[in-house]
C-alpha cells in the first residue's frame, strides 16, 4: 500500500467522523428547541414533533451524503 492511498483513508475516516458529529450536534440543537418549544406552547406539541421529524430527516440525509462523498473520495 502506497502513502498516498492511507492518508486518503485517514483523511475520509476524519471527515465522515466530523459530519458524524455535525449532525449529531444539529439533532441534539433541534430536539432541544423543540422541547423547549413544546414546553411554552403545548397545544402545538403535534406540529412542533412533526417538523422536528422532517427537519432531523434532513440532517440525517446530509449526514449519509458527506459520509458516502467520504468513502468515494477514498477509493478514488
Amino acid at each position: 500500500m502506497e502513502m498516498g492511498n492511507s492518508l486518503a483513508h485517514f483523511a475520509a475516516g476524519i471527515g465522515a467522523g466530523l459530519a458524524v458529529m455535525g449532525g449529531a450536534a444539529g439533532i441534539g440543537r433541534l430536539a432541544a428547541a423543540a422541547m423547549d418549544g413544546s414546553a411554552r406552547q403545548p397545544q402545538v406539541a403535534g406540529d412542533i414533533r412533526t417538523t422536528m421529524i422532517i427537519a432531523a430527516a434532513l440532517i440525517e440525509g446530509v449526514t449519509l451524503f458527506a459520509e458516502v462523498v467520504c468513502i468515494l473520495l477514498a477509493v478514488k
